[in-house]
This record gives C-alpha cells, structure tokens and sequence, in this order.
C-alpha cells in the first residue's frame, strides 16, 4: 500500500505497526471481520422465528439469507475502484459504519418486504469491508510475518460460522430475532473507532478514475432478476408464471450484453478476460459450485430440524455450530503444509470428505438423536479445512500481481453469487421432493392399507376424532416426507461432489513453492 501526496498524507509506504498499535489495528479489523461473517451464518437457525413473526412462509424467509449474499457478491466487483476513489481507510470505516447502519434498520423491519430491502444494503456496504481487512492487516505487519497476520485473519472467519449459529439461536429462544441485527451496533461502533485511532494517518493514495455505469448496471439486472426468479419460482410455479418467464429473459438478455459490453469497454467493472486462464476458470468454478452445494446445506439442516424434529433454535445452533472446530484446528497445518503438496489432491480430499458428509446425512431418518446429527457436521470441518486454502491458491496461480485484486474479487463474486442461488435452489427442490414423498405416502390412507387404517384406530382409541386422528396422521406424514426429502438432497449433493472432485483436475499443477497459505477467499 502506498500513501497519497497532499492534506498531510505521507508519500511512501508507511512503515509496519509496532506494540499496542498494531494489537489495537489487528483487534479493530478481526472485530469488523467476525461481524461481517457472521452475519453470514447468524440468521440461519432464525428463519423459522423471523418467517413466523412476519406471516410469511419459511421459503420467503430464506431470502433473508439470499438477499444478503447477492447484495454482497455485486458490491464486490467496485472495491477495486472504491478504494483508487476514496482510500482504504475512508472506505473501510464508511464500509463498517453503513454496516452498523443497516444492521440497526434489519432489526427494526416491520415486515419482509423492509427486511429484505435493508438487507439487501447491509451486504451492498459489506463488500469492500473483507478484501479491506486483509490489505490494512498485511501492511500492518512485516513481510516475513504476513503468513501469520493471514493465520490469524482466518482463525477470525472460522470462528464467527461456529459463533453464528449459536449465538443466532440463544438470541432468537431468549430474547427476540431482531437482536441478531442489533448485536451489531456496539460491535461495528469499536471497530470503526479502534480503525480511525490506528490508522487514520495510513490513507492510500486516490485518485479519481472512470466508472463502468452500464457494465454496473447490467450486473444487478442480471444477478438481481435471476436471484428473484430462484427464490419466487415455486411460489409463482415456475415457467407456468409469466412473471417467471419475464424474470428469466430479463436476466438472460442482462448476461449476454454484461458479456458483450464487459469484454470490449476499456475500465470493465468485471475483468472477464481472467477466464482466459484455466486456473482461475476451473478453479473458480469448482470453488463456486462447492459452496453452492455446502451453504444451500448449511441453511436446509437447521430448517429441518426446527421444523420437523422439533428443535428450538438453540438447539438447532448447536446442531450445526460444530462444523468450524475441526476446521480451526487444521487450517494451520493445512496452511503450513500446503507448498509440499499437489493442490489439487488436497481439493480432491476435500470433496471426497464433503461428498461423505452428505451420504452421511442422507441416512437420517425422524429417530436420529443429535449425536447422530452432530457427527457428520464435525467431520464436514475436514472438509472445509482443505477446501478454500488449495482452491483459492489454485484460482490465484500464475497470474501477474496487479491481476490479484482484480482475480480475487471476481473469485469471491462467482462464489458468493452461487452460494446465494444454491440456497434457493436447495430449498426449492427440498420442498418439491417432500411434496411428493408426502404424495405417495397419502396414498396409503386413501387406499385402506393395514398399516395406516390400524394407526387411525389406534389413534381414535385414545379419544380422537377421526378427523384430529387423520390430522395426527398428516402431520407424521409431514415430518416424514420432509425428513426424506431432505436425503434426497443431501444425497444428490454427495454425488455432485464426486463430480467435483473430478472437476478440479482439469486445472494445471500449481508449482509447489508457489503455493500459498493465503485464505483470502474463505469468505
């Protein structure tokens, strides 16, 4: 990073931070990152309480989450001019105080409609806050300790998905929902103070550079409309719906002139001449389409459980919280190891065990106890160790340094974006699934099957009505039709991620020194 000239700004790049300024600087950016990731993972066991407390269905609710990571993954792409534009301290504080902001109007929502909007701001602010963390905490250290400043940055993005799920459920069971938003506020207020008192003398230089409008422009519609298509399509019954059909060509007509108009303006807001590489194609492919796969998972088990196994969310939090343990205790070895290994058997590894996760989970059945639950959920903590280390390495080789930014802000976009519609697409076909497993297992009652008619007399024996006793009915066929519908998807994922393991090969071997223990794409 090097300063600006004028206003009283050095020339040179300042020197490494030294004794409680470079505690207060590493304290300051691990806060705003911690609440920038948690954010990701918080509102996940509270869909149910939020979806109830608005009248709205559970899949509408999950829009909380998708609106959030679109939102986010837009606003990526302009770091890069935002920070040549303002600097990276202004922008950072900005990034962080907008943050606290739209957290504040989150929790004060009256409906999903206001919910959703300011959500949507809350992850639009977001976006420069993370790849602004890293580049002030590098030149807060020495070179020769900047693998440890990343170390430590990323122990930072591990800990809040564990945090996340548990304080999100403690919060909705003890106190209300809209306190997972407010939470924000004190947190967001000491990091931006802790950021302007260390390092409010450290602007970069700015300048004042071109904006691509239309480029911008193109991208929301796209992204925006396809997002909206995903998450109101079984609602609307998909193609049947003209809206649907409006939504699709929109975005599809949105994506072939973002293509056209980004690969031929001169400052693109999106550098798409970086899927020339097969490295960062392949790469960023197979990062993108994992985490579709893993978030659309982590967001339809916490909802299974809370509303067909009868958790609380806390409970629920619990349930799937453990998923970063594992991860926090490999990821310094996996990051001190990795120059001596083939990246991509380390990938491979990783969808191997994602892939054994999720048969795992596609054996529960309404009987599974929470130990039963919780192991797969911790051995998925392997996974994630070996997963973003290799494949962000991969996606970043042998590109020359002034593309890294540019790369690693595409990278994050494609992931970001795809975990956003792999969540809709999840929910959807696990709700499509249990309408038809709730089908066929209906069809026993109507047909007379022993089986069922013993149940109803079983049932009316105990003093129900035969109509209280076809209800009781209806809802165990209700939690088992969910409960395999889940399966199916996690057993569909499982397969997926074999393909993907294989997928990772058509990437080129990263020479060996030239790997790195950069985990800037974790999250």
């Amino acid at each position: 990073m090097s300063a600006g000239s004028g206003n009283g700004r050095v020339t040179a790049a300042p020197a490494p931070l030294s004794g409680g300024a470079l505690v207060l600087g590493t304290l300051a950016l691990s806060l705003a990152t911690f609440m920038n990731v948690l954010d990701t993972s918080i509102a996940n066991v509270s869909i149910p309480a939020i979806a109830g407390d608005l009248g709205v269905s559970t899949s509408q609710g999950t829009w909380v989450i998708t609106s959030f990571g679109v939102a986010n993954a837009i606003s990526l792409p302009l770091t890069g001019w935002l920070t040549q534009r303002f600097g990276q301290v202004r922008l950072f504080m900005a990034s962080v105080l907008l943050f606290v902001l739209a957290s504040w109007l989150c929790g004060l929502a009256p409906s999903i409609e206001w919910l959703i909007a300011f959500r949507v701001l809350q992850g639009a602010v977001a976006g420069p806050m993370i790849p602004l963390s890293q580049t002030l905490l590098l030149a807060s250290y020495p070179s020769a300790k900047a693998g440890m400043a990343l170390a430590m940055w990323s122990m930072t993005t591990l800990i809040a998905p564990v945090a996340g799920p548990l304080l999100g459920g403690w919060i909705t069971d003890n106190i209300a929902w809209p306190w997972i938003f407010y939470i924000n506020v004190p947190v967001g207020l000491l990091a931006a103070s802790l950021t302007w008192a260390v390092y409010r003398q450290r602007e970069s230089v700015t300048r004042r550079l071109p904006v691509d409008v239309i480029g911008l422009s193109l991208l929301v519609v796209w992204v925006g409309s396809l997002q909206i298509m995903l998450d109101k399509g079984q609602e609307l019954d998909w193609f049947g719906s003209s809206v649907i059909v409006t939504l699709g060509l929109v975005s599809l007509v949105a994506f072939m002139a973002f293509l056209v108009w980004e690969l031929t303006d001169e400052h693109p807001v999106v550098d798409l001449s970086l899927f020339r590489g097969r490295n960062f194609w392949a790469g960023a492919m197979a990062l993108a389409l994992a985490y579709a796969l893993f978030f659309g998972n982590i967001v339809i088990l916490p909802l299974w459980l809370q509303q067909y196994m009868g958790y609380t969310a806390t409970h629920a939090g619990m349930a799937v919280a453990p998923v970063g343990l594992m991860a926090m205790v490999l990821v310094p070895i996996v990051g001190r190891n990795l120059p001596r290994w083939d990246l991509r058997w380390a990938a491979t590894f990783s969808f191997v065990v994602f892939a054994l996760v999720m048969w795992m989970r596609s054996r529960f059945d309404t009987q599974a106890d929470m130990i039963t639950i919780i192991i797969p959920t911790v051995v998925q903590g392997i996974a994630v160790a070996f997963f973003f280390i290799p494949l962000v390495a991969i996606v970043l080789s042998g590109l020359p340094p002034e593309k890294i930014a540019a790369a690693s802000g595409l990278s994050n976009f494609v992931r970001i974006s795809a975990g956003a519609f792999g969540t809709s697409i999840s929910t959807t076909l696990w709700e499509d699934r249990a309408a038809m497993h709730h089908a066929h297992l209906s069809e026993s009652i109507a047909h007379g099957i022993p089986a069922a008619t013993d149940a109803l007399t079983r049932l009316q024996a105990t003093g129900l009505s035969p109509q209280q006793s076809l209800a009781a009915v209806d809802r165990m066929i209700e939690q088992q039709a969910h409960t395999m519908a889940a399966n199916d998807v996690f057993l569909i994922s499982s397969v997926l991620f074999l393909l993907l393991a294989g997928f990772v090969w058509l990437t080129k071997p990263v020479p060996k020194a030239g790997a790195s223990s950069d985990a800037s794409g974790a999250h």
